[in-house]
């Protein structure tokens, strides 16, 4: 049985990626230090050690106690306007991170990793749907820490032959269909989440930021991929590396569009109320339109997702939000 170390195993996307892992019968350690994840997310059959990857006799005493095969990396932080607010943040936190873990894998003989980036090191790209290859331009403090990471990743390679697969994601939505984990972010930033806040809160209003966008409908345009889509495109990225791929980057996404009141619209149809919004100013740092193209994803790991419509994926964080309103340990 493979040892997987989920690096942020306690947070939205790592604690449905720690659920994957052992659902495929994977052995499963946990490092998180709950900054922004929960304990409560945490599947009971991992082994959890609370402490950050910037801290170097904690992944020591940690290495020194697990045989790891591989890690899968999720523990950067990921919000675009707390990046911009606050750069030194992340850089710290992403860079310095990412550079102690890489060295303390390459001391243990660990030369397997897999690592979560995004969209934003595009920037506003110039062509849609994006490709791997086009123009990186990050237009956040975010975006730029992820591009970093990726070069990072690639000169290890080169230096130690630390494997890696780079995933791009899109925007990450929905929820484990079991209704036991889903979002729960303290300062919440992501779309549904925050629509569902408000159709559960009467005195709330939501707010849509910018509506003079180049859409449509003037509002920015995103890619929705299923938390356990994402799950599942890692473990076929480990399989990847453990076949003998080369490092590579690979984009995550549905392959289509929708605009911030399409996706409003339909989770008002969801939940079965009106939900009051009003227009405010655009955010710093989010750009008109993202759409992956998720081809090379598709055909070089053979990654197809499950939730291709974004009503299901609507619905399954309908169904955590619906009945944890206050996230976990409430």
């Amino acid at each position: 049985m493979k040892t997987i170390l989920v690096a942020g195993g306690a947070g939205y996307i790592g604690s449905h990626m720690v659920y994957c892992l052992i659902e495929k019968g994977y052995d499963v350690v946990v490092a998180d230090n709950l900054s922004t994840g929960f304990h409560d997310a945490i599947h009971k059959d991992a082994r959890f050690y609370k402490g950050d990857t910037r801290d170097r006799s904690f992944l020591e005493n940690m290495f020194t106690q697990e045989s790891i095969d591989a890690v899968i990396h999720m523990d950067a932080f990921s919000i675009v306007p707390e990046s911009m607010k606050d750069p030194l943040k992340y850089f710290d936190n992403n860079l310095i991170g990412v550079i102690v873990l890489l060295e303390e894998m390459e001391k243990f003989n660990i030369h397997k990793i897999v690592f979560s980036t995004t969209a934003a090191v595009y920037g506003n790209p110039k062509n849609i749907p994006i490709s791997e290859d086009d123009e990186k331009n990050p237009i956040n403090p975010y975006g730029e820490s992820k591009l970093m990471m990726e070069s990072i990743m690639k000169w290890v390679d080169e230096a130690f032959g630390i494997k890696y697969v780079a995933l791009r994601y899109f925007n990450a939505a929905g929820a484990h269909p079991s209704g036991l984990i889903g979002e729960a972010h303290a300062n919440e930033t992501h779309l549904i989440p925050n629509i569902m806040k408000v159709a559960l809160d009467p005195t709330k209003e939501f707010q849509i930021f910018g509506d003079d966008y180049g859409t449509p409908d003037g509002t920015n345009i995103r890619d929705y991929v299923h938390i356990l889509d994402l799950a599942e495109a890692h473990v076929l990225a480990l399989q990847y590396i453990e076949n003998g791929g080369k490092s590579d980057s690979f984009n995550l996404g549905s392959n289509q569009g929708f605009s911030v009141k399409e996706i409003f619209d339909e989770t008002s149809n969801i939940v079965g109320k009106a939900i009051p919004y009003k227009i405010s100013n655009r955010r710093d740092g989010d750009p008109d339109i993202l759409i992956a193209d998720s081809s090379k994803a598709r055909s070089v790991l053979g990654w197809h997702p499950d939730y291709e419509n974004v009503h299901d994926i609507i619905q399954t964080a309908w169904n955590w939000h619906s009945k944890h309103p206050h996230g976990y340990g409430k």
